[in-house]
This record gives structure tokens, sequence and C-alpha cells, in this order.
């Protein structure tokens, strides 16, 4: 892809998933996801109706009047975006393949906390860490993450969360808002998500296409697996191997959803043929 090209497609996606962020998950996203705390701001004059524990003894003695402490959230959070690049993301049968839906959401979740003046940092992984991007503010930073979104080449197609994770965890020392983006065709990963979930906020956002789901009756098919590049030839109309696969692949989603919520961490399902606004404003709802 040429540098125009990049530009145009980044700019394409900076127009749509800001304008989302700008008018329907800013708001959400800031009560979603509180700040670390009230910090002390300044000091007023008593007025009726005011907390008496917030009173400052010391500048009431001064003024010979009570005098109150003022407070404010203590707003700024650095989010973390999660990316499986690997093999089984440029799957897509749909208007578009998963990893142009996983761009979007990222974008939008990007976005939304640069509006909040959070910090964003980026995590590309497949079975190793494929490149990160360390957390920083503003527009220009949340461009580079979406131009990297778009044109990265990973250079394994398989699939580890767990060292992706621990990666994360060495890397943010403070508590952090953690979005995961993958299809999570991959397993055991259960233990450090628990470990990760104790410390951090995290939220896996499964991003898949519905014909994922079943093999369909085509007679002798040759295959190759998007994570291994292995090439098998498939009798797909044989009961047997479509029931396996269907098998197989809700064990996938249900350890996926397992994992998350008994660690404590969010989960969001979000087909490519659907609207991810209405899941993730949803989500953002029911948390807020």
């Amino acid at each position: 892809m040429d540098t125009k090209e990049l530009l145009k497609k980044v700019r394409k996606i900076e127009i749509k998933t800001r304008r989302l962020s700008d008018h329907i998950f800013g708001g959400e996203y800031h009560s979603t996801f509180k700040g670390r705390g009230m910090t002390f701001s300044e000091v007023r004059q008593y007025q009726f109706g005011d907390d008496v524990r917030n009173i400052d003894w010391n500048v009431t003695a001064r003024y010979s009047e009570p005098f109150v402490k003022v407070f404010e959230e203590e707003r700024e959070l650095t989010m973390m975006l999660m990316v499986d690049v690997s093999g089984s993301e440029l799957f897509g049968t749909e208007q578009q393949f998963k990893n142009e839906v996983v761009t979007e959401i990222a974008a939008t979740l990007a976005f939304s906390a640069t509006q909040n003046n959070d910090k964003i940092g980026l995590i590309l992984f497949s079975d190793k860490v494929e490149l990160y991007i360390p957390p920083k503010k503003g527009r220009s930073h949340v461009l580079r993450i979406i131009r990297e979104l778009i044109e990265f080449k990973p250079e394994s197609k398989q699939t580890n969360l767990v060292e992706a994770l621990k990666f994360m965890q060495n890397v943010m020392k403070k508590k952090a808002i953690v979005f995961v983006l993958s299809d999570f065709i991959v397993d055991d990963y259960h233990h450090t998500m628990k470990i990760v979930s104790r410390k951090h906020d995290v939220t896996g956002i499964r991003v898949y296409d519905k014909r994922e789901e079943n093999i369909p009756n085509l007679g002798m098919v040759q295959m190759q697996d998007g994570e291994t590049g292995e090439l098998m030839l498939v009798n797909t109309s044989s009961k047997k191997v479509r029931l396996n696969y269907r098998k197989f692949y809700y064990q996938k989603v249900d350890y996926y959803k397992e994992s998350f919520t008994k660690s404590g961490a969010g989960a969001i399902d979000c087909r490519v043929d659907e609207s991810y606004v209405k899941k993730l404003l949803g989500y953002f709802k029911r948390r807020g």
C-alpha cells in the first residue's frame, strides 16, 4: 500500500470513528471508566448543604468562618489496546474482514480515550509481541496507532495470548484499561487472565464471522489452516467432520467467555456483520 492510499484509509477511519467517539462514546467512556480517585483542588467558603466532613479546620480557624476543601476527580487513565494480528484475523465473508472491524473498534476506543485526555498504548501480538507502542496522548498518536493497525504485517501467523498478557503486565506498572481484540480461537490463558485482571480493568472483544461457526457441505475440499499454513484435504460432506468442527469452535468460544467472566473481566461478542456501535454502547451502559 503506497503512502497516499494509506493516508486516505487512515483519514477515512478517523472521520468515521471520531464522529462516533465525539457523539456517542466520549461521555459513556468517561462514566464507565472512572479516574483513580479524588484529588484536592482548592478551598472555598462553606455553603449550606456542604459536607461538614470536608471542612478545612486550619483555614476556618485562620479566617474565623468555615471553609471547605474542594476535590476533583483524578481523571487521567491509560488505555492499552491489545490486538491479535495472527492469520485467523484475515478471515471474512461478509462486507468486511475481521481485522478491518477490529481496526475500527480500536480507533473508536482510542478517540474516546483521547477525548477524556487519557493516554493510549498499543500491543500487536501473534504468538509473540510483534509491536509495542508506549502510551501517549493526542490525535497524532492515535493516527499512528490506526496506521499500524491498517498496514502492519506480522512475522507469525500463530497466536499466544499468554505471552501478550504477560508482556502487558510487565510494561504497565499502574492500573490500566485494557481491551483485548481477537477471535479467541486459542486457549490455556485462563490462569494468566486471572492474574492480569486483579490489577487491570480488562475487556475482551471477540470479533468473528458467522461463517466460521460451521463448515458448509462442499464435498472434498482442500483447506489451509490460517495460523499454521498447513494444507489438508477435508471431507466436508461428512456429518461427523462438520459436527467435530462445530464442537471445536464452540469449545473455544465457551472457554473465552468463561475465562474472562470468571476472572472479573468484561466480555463482548461482535460479529462482523453486526453493529459494533450497539455492542460497545450496551456494554458501557451496563457497566456505567
